[in-house]
């Protein structure tokens, strides 16, 4: 069945009146919110232990629920109440009895892996900024954003393959700011679209590139330069990130070396149009990605 998210939220959310789930039927729910992003989640299917699967799928559902409360509803006022409630959902996870088939998985997957309340809030604090912030000045604060935007989600796939410490935090840190990053310059035209800049004013000022030339979605040499130059510093937190394998479990390792891959595909992508993302949307083909899904099983198979 396709996600309907108005659906759901009709069912689920504030306002639902439906007694909480068994927890049986808490992974099954969050195992169809999976199924029904199958594009997004073919890693869990293809490579994952399958000890670890439904905790994925727990962690990939909140993740889902949390964006979706953010883009797929009104916005503004409207998504920050509802984001508010599914903060106390998460915390009757920690100190209460949580309601929502969401939330009664995870709460088996955060006792089992005894995960910390802050990968999750730090995820919905971005949600929040989304609907305050729609540009930003300098790298610093883009940085900041990507902090609570992205990292928390390698933080979470460190504590499901049990491996979690500062040191690999930090690399974590840098492999998921590189993806942000990546689809933040995939996705130029789109988030303008919806009201989005996320080319810090600081670089685009520095190249030259003017609010003027923004606003007309206008290519110039000067924007593919600033393109490049973006592209190039996003490859930069995938090379210091990479030095996370080796430290990662062997079953975890091809996984996280897959992300790194793919995020990198995405730049080459941006390139191989010479920088133009207004003209087009940069894509990763389904070819390619095949090929690194083959890679990657290999690599597990043989390493």
């Amino acid at each position: 069945m396709a996600w309907d998210f108005a659906r759901e939220l009709e069912k689920w959310g504030p306002r639902s009146g439906d007694a909480p789930v068994s927890l049986a039927a808490a992974r099954a729910y969050c195992a169809r919110v999976a199924r029904a992003h199958y594009e997004n989640f073919t890693v869990v299917s293809a490579l994952l232990p399958r000890r670890l699967v439904r905790h994925f799928h727990a962690v990939y559902a909140y993740c889902r629920w949390s964006d979706d409360l953010a883009d797929e509803t009104a916005g503004g006022d409207e998504a920050l109440t509802l984001i508010a409630w599914w903060r106390e959902e998460l915390l009757a996870c920690y100190h209460g009895t949580p309601r929502h088939p969401v939330m009664i998985a995870l709460r088996e997957t955060i006792r089992r892996f005894r995960v910390p309340p802050e990968p999750f809030l730090d995820l919905l604090l971005a949600f929040e900024q989304d609907q305050r912030v729609k540009r930003y000045d300098t790298l610093a604060q883009l940085l900041d954003y990507c902090r609570c935007s992205a990292n928390p989600v390698g933080r979470l796939v460190l504590y499901l393959f049990e491996c979690f410490d500062a040191e690999r935090a930090a690399l974590s840190d840098e492999v998921c700011t590189g993806l942000q990053l990546a689809n933040f310059w995939q996705d130029v035209a789109r988030d303008y679209a919806i009201g989005r800049v996320y080319l810090p004013a600081e670089d685009r000022h520095r190249f030259g590139y003017t609010d003027t030339d923004l606003a007309a979605n206008r290519d110039t040499p000067q924007f593919r330069d600033l393109m490049r130059f973006e592209v190039e510093r996003a490859r930069g937190f995938f090379a210091r990130g990479s030095a996370l394998l080796p430290l990662l479990p062997r079953e975890a390792r091809v996984d996280v070396d897959l992300f790194i891959r793919g995020g990198v595909a995405i730049l080459n992508a941006v390139a191989r149009i010479d920088y133009n993302v207004w003209a087009q949307r940069p894509e990763v083909s389904k070819w390619e990605k095949g090929k690194l899904l083959v890679g990657a099983v290999a690599r597990k198979l043989f390493e």
